[in-house]
């Protein structure tokens, strides 16, 4: 649970609330650019994982130990997030995206790692609420690091004070974009001190073989499960479903700040503040989730959950600077002094409701569906392949959010791409067993 804990600020602040919104909306002087130069990191950092995440499982799972694997992207995740520090309005586009691209993939490898970890310590009974509460134990750790950003670093750019009225700590300069870049170090020394409780107190699997050998098994093994596929129908199919709507998700997480920043001018204190919303929601959702995953089963959550995306995006895309529902209801602005000053901006916060309550669930139910549809000893290569159903094709989501938002010019044509990986991964989900596997597995 802690190595959630310590993992979602990066997802949070860097690629969602703070770092991410900054990186379009103040850094460069283009928006449009930005928005593609964002979303094409995220499309190189998923083919990236897309090809070494099964392979990675499937090494696991040969060399026994987990932890070293995570120790070493650890170093890589750690050493990326304090150089984005660097990243001041007019420097390098280019060195910014390989930082974030190099984070992504050790955050992801990491993960895939940690996942193939719990079948073996937790019983299939509680496997979808301990995943649904550590899943919300993240947004509490990334919703802290948040606060602490919006309430105490960042500022309104105009006057340089915080929301509550002070000067930034440490002095940082929010025309300098310094208290959106603090965000890098922050979110590198919280990762580094809450993984220590995972390394000392959680037990890892014995050592297997030597690395060497492991990596020669680990790539042939692959191959092997791949072949299994087939005549694993359910699974196969799970998976092919979760592929699908988890690149709706991750566009949502990726492209849904810098959408609203972009659209409606929001400095990195609207932004966060709009972050905090959704993560205090998304905490009682996985806890919600939780019993019901315990009660009603994996599937149902899921599909639920994807259910609520479903509306929440047709929300985002429908709403403009003066307008919601496409048109259909008018919000004429008449200030845009204060926070969400404007209708338009606070039609946008509600339908963020409806992400905040289902994205956390979505992850954390699926995670547990297919904890409960493979073997102990196969965990590390189908959490592998599950990290590749997750990012095999999240460069096409990304992909049509740049192709649409470069030929179109509007980033709301880009984000309606999302609504097809969420309808037809719900359509194919719809129809696979729960548990996944074949009569007779267990």
């Amino acid at each position: 649970m802690f190595f959630d804990w310590a993992a979602q600020p990066f997802f949070t602040v860097i690629t969602t609330f703070i770092f991410g919104p900054y990186f379009v909306a103040r850094m460069t002087a283009d928006p449009v650019s930005a928005q593609t130069a964002w979303s094409n990191a995220a499309t190189i950092s998923g083919i990236a994982i897309a090809i070494l995440a099964p392979v990675l499982g499937s090494i696991a799972d040969q060399s026994g130990a987990r932890k070293p694997w995570i120790a070493f992207f650890a170093v890589i995740k750690i050493a990326c997030l304090m150089l984005l520090w660097t990243a001041a309005p007019g420097s390098s586009v280019g060195f910014v995206m390989l930082l974030m691209i190099l984070a992504s993939v050790a955050a992801e490898f990491s993960i895939v790692f940690n996942d193939s970890m719990m079948p073996r310590l937790v019983s299939q009974q509680d496997v979808g609420r301990i995943s649904n509460i550590a899943w919300g134990l993240g947004y509490l750790g990334g919703m802290i690091v948040l606060i602490f950003v919006v309430l105490f670093l960042s500022a309104n750019p105009s006057t340089g004070v915080t929301l509550l009225g002070a000067q930034p700590l440490f002095g940082l300069d929010p025309a300098l974009g310094e208290d959106a870049r603090v965000t890098g170090p922050i979110s590198a020394v919280w990762y580094f001190i809450f993984i220590l409780p995972m390394f000392f107190f959680t037990p890892d699997a014995a050592k297997g073989k030597a690395l060497g050998a492991a990596v020669r098994s680990g790539f042939k093994e692959i191959g092997h499960t791949l072949a299994e596929l087939r005549n694993r129908t359910p699974i196969l199919r799970f998976l092919l479903g979760r592929m699908i709507y988890q690149d709706g998700v991750n566009g949502l997480l990726i492209l849904g700040g810098v959408f609203a920043a972009a659209m409606f001018g929001w400095s990195t204190m609207e932004v966060g503040i709009y972050g905090i919303i959704l993560n205090v929601v998304a905490i009682f959702g996985c806890l919600l989730a939780g019993r019901i995953d315990r009660l009603l089963g994996s599937k149902v959550v899921v599909v639920t959950s994807l259910s609520l995306l479903i509306l929440a995006t047709l929300g985002i895309i429908s709403t403009g600077v003066d307008f919601t529902l496409f048109g259909f209801v008018s919000l004429p602005v008449s200030t845009t002094d204060g926070l969400f000053a404007t209708p338009a901006e606070k039609a946008y916060i509600l339908y963020g409701l409806l992400i905040g309550v289902s994205f956390g669930p979505v992850q954390a139910s699926s995670r547990s569906y297919l904890a409960r549809s493979v073997a102990l000893h196969e965990a590390g290569r189908y959490f592998g392949i599950y990290a590749l159903s997750g990012r095999a094709t999240s460069f096409m989501a990304t992909l049509s959010f740049s192709l649409l938002t470069a030929w179109s010019g509007s980033a709301r044509v880009g984000m309606a791409s999302m609504l097809i990986f969420l309808t037809v991964g719900v359509v194919i989900l719809w129809k696979t067993p729960y548990p996944a596997a074949n009569a007779g597995e267990s």
